[in-house]
């Protein structure tokens, strides 16, 4: 029985990984076996990546990020996603290539061509099976954002961008969304936390079912080492 590779996708403040981490848990309590990722950081080489790339007092020219998070997303698609795949895992992953062509192609300026090779090196051609888009007004987000650094005054470097970056990054999610409707759906996230979780699960259930995956727990089909749940922040 083949996996299924599932990515969570949305600007800062979109409520994706909150979303993620609800998801995880409803498919573990029904049996089904599931790794939780994110990028960067996947992996402890992607740990390293991600404290550098997200320093909210670091200096990194945009070439330098789309590189970096490249590097990222090569070490994780060779390491955790393939062999999770490969022995029939459900993988959530909170943010992937999508999200270079959102950030660094629209939000940086790069080229499309340009941004196409990258994700394609970094890949390897691995693509979701199904992308949830996370949607909510850019100044929503912001005030969200804002709320969460007044709770546990944590701030990367991203937080720093302005309107403008983040309205240029939601439009080409939204273009993502249009060009490729069989793979990505966007999640309409501007309600509480109970509504946007509901329509997740009637999204990926379904999804799931077509798919002919069902919850069977093995003890001879455990996650690959360093694929265990993260805390992440709620973005």
């Amino acid at each position: 029985m083949a996996g299924a590779f599932i990515t969570f996708e949305g600007i800062d403040g979109s409520g994706k990984s909150t979303q993620l981490r609800m998801l995880a848990s409803v498919l573990r309590l029904g049996g089904f076996e599931t790794v939780v990722t994110r990028e960067p950081g996947g992996t402890p080489l992607g740990k390293r990546l991600r404290t550098a790339l997200l320093d909210a007092q670091a200096e990194v020219d945009p070439l330098a990020e789309l590189l970096l998070y490249a590097a990222d997303r090569a070490q994780h698609v060779r390491t955790l996603l393939r062999p999770a795949l490969e022995t029939s895992h459900i993988v959530l992953s909170d943010r992937y290539a999508d999200a270079t062509v959102a950030y660094q192609g629209a939000g940086r300026g790069f080229t499309p061509e340009l941004i196409a090779e990258v994700v394609e090196l970094a890949t390897g051609g691995l693509k979701p099976d199904l992308t949830l888009i996370f949607d909510v007004s850019v100044a929503e987000c912001l005030m969200r954002t804002k709320r969460r650094e007044a709770n546990d005054q944590s701030k990367d470097r991203l937080d720093g961008e302005d309107v403008d970056f983040y309205a240029r990054v939601r439009d080409r999610y939204l273009e993502i969304a249009a060009a490729e409707p069989e793979r990505v759906r966007v999640v309409d996230a501007s309600g509480s936390v109970e509504e946007t979780h509901t329509k997740v699960i009637e999204i990926v259930l379904p999804f799931l079912e077509a798919r002919g995956i069902v919850g069977q727990p093995s003890e001879q089909n455990a996650p690959p080492t360093g694929t265990q749940p993260q805390k992440t922040p709620v973005n």
